[in-house]
């Protein structure tokens, strides 16, 4: 029987199959991500410390590093099955356009209304938000896949949703805004004259077109100053990878199935919520001496948080009130160019990718975004998906693996993240296909603005 015989195009897991617990790769590991601290006092925060920002289901799940799998409510559960499992694709087109001898696999996670991996926690939050009895929770978004989330799961369950848009992506991505608004949340442009810190940055920066850390800021000043309310995340916390990992279990579980052993694993990153969770049980295998594989982090060379960021204490936000984090991170300050239009705009990383990076367990790549969109457009014409800019940046770095491999003549298998779909991202497309699309870098001086705003530690 051939490869092709054997191997369906699209691998499709029976709903008795699907993962029925989340995984924490923080129980594998051997130097755990380091604690929240308290930005005030440096000391590490607590449950009770957390209370006021977080739900209190998620604060447990955020702070234990010894539970290797929580149980997946029922409830939650029976929400997946509307979606899930979603399916792995192996891109038969792509490996016959590139002419090259590897075995190109994409977990493909753009099959909801939300369009992307986002859903996975968004759901998760709500619940526990639901369960907790609150009326509502508050959010930031940048291109607007998370605040879409959240708003589906919150209509879902009759919670309030507040979102708090980056500016730059409220203006650019006027659709994905109305979805939101369609679900019932109200999306208001970041930085916004509504909250105090808001305020703030612009009056420190005048006509800012904003970023994930000032949105975060108003979001987790409106939750603290409003009885019944919550601030949840999209990426980067312990929690959100632990409910993501939903996206590796499946995609391992599928693999198995057929014998198929990746080689290589690509995830695009920004905050780390789809890398995290694709990756998580092939990385326990590693941590656990069971297997070996090639983990590649892949982010925006506008906002390079893995290549060229410090792995440092900062603040998560740029208003300076959230915990602190050890993280890669660009400084609480950097606000990415406006012309950046790939999306992963974070100027941190997760706290768990950040340390299994400074481990040496996985390794980073900064691409161009018009090296991306390239790739996106490449991949649109083969395989018949529009991905989002932001899973083009795994895209990209998988065609140029694949090229390697067609150079070496090595039969590598590769498995990256297709975190979603870019029908909402046309006008990204459109300066692209306009020409009027360019490539910045920040300069090391530009980043230096950003590390000087670093809290001093003792």
């Amino acid at each position: 029987m051939s490869n092709t015989e054997k191997i369906p195009y699209k691998i499709y897991l029976d709903e008795k199959e699907m993962p029925k617990q989340w995984y924490n790769v923080r129980a594998d590991m051997k130097n755990k991500p380091a604690p929240l601290l308290n930005p005030g006092t440096h000391e590490p925060m607590g449950f009770d410390d957390l209370r006021p920002v977080f739900c209190d289901e998620l604060i447990k799940q955020e702070l234990d590093n010894d539970t290797a799998y929580f149980d997946i409510p029922d409830e939650i559960l029976d929400f997946y099955k509307m979606y899930r499992p979603s399916p792995l694709v192996r891109a038969y087109c792509l490996e016959k356009k590139l002419g090259t001898p590897a075995k190109i696999y994409y977990k493909f996670e753009g099959n909801n209304t939300s369009g992307s991996h986002k859903l996975n926690s968004a759901i998760a939050q709500a619940y526990y938000a639901k369960k907790q009895g609150l009326k509502g929770v508050t959010t930031e978004t940048g291109a607007g896949q998370w605040g879409t989330a959240l708003s589906m799961a919150c209509a879902y369950l009759g919670l309030d949703c507040k979102v708090y848009m980056v500016k730059c992506s409220y203006e650019q991505k006027p659709f994905r805004r109305e979805v939101m608004r369609t679900y019932g949340a109200s999306v208001t442009p970041s930085p916004s004259t509504e909250t105090e810190v808001g305020k703030k940055i612009l009056a420190e920066h005048p006509g800012t077109t904003g970023s994930l850390g000032c949105a975060i800021s108003e979001a987790v000043e409106v939750a603290t100053t409003h009885e019944g309310y919550r601030y949840v995340l999209g990426s980067v916390l312990n929690q959100v990878l632990l409910h993501q990992s939903v996206i590796g279990l499946e995609s391992k579980i599928a693999m198995d199935k057929y014998g198929i052993k990746p080689d290589v694993i690509i995830g695009c990153a920004g905050g780390g919520s789809n890398l995290g969770g694709l990756i998580s049980p092939f990385m326990g295998e590693k941590l656990r001496g069971e297997a070996d594989y090639q983990f590649i982090a892949v982010e925006p060379a506008s906002c390079p948080s893995f290549t060229r960021g410090k792995f440092a204490y900062d603040f998560c936000d740029t208003g300076m009130v959230c915990p602190l984090a050890k993280m890669y991170t660009l400084g609480s300050g950097f606000i990415p160019s406006a012309n950046h239009a790939g999306g992963l705009r974070y100027h941190g990383m997760s706290s768990i990718l950040s340390q299994l990076y400074h481990d040496g367990l996985m390794e980073a790549r900064s691409v161009e975004q018009t090296k991306v969109f390239e790739a996106a457009e490449q991949f649109a014409r083969v395989e018949g998906i529009l991905p989002a800019p932001e899973s083009s940046h795994a895209i990209r770095v998988a065609i140029d693996e694949a090229l390697k491999c067609k150079e070496t003549g090595e039969e590598k298998t590769i498995l990256f993240g297709l975190t979603g779909t870019g029908y909402f991202d046309m006008y990204a497309y459109e300066a692209f296909n306009d020409g009027t699309m360019s490539d910045y870098i920040p300069t090391d001086a530009d980043l230096e603005k950003g590390f000087a705003g670093l809290p001093k530690m003792d």
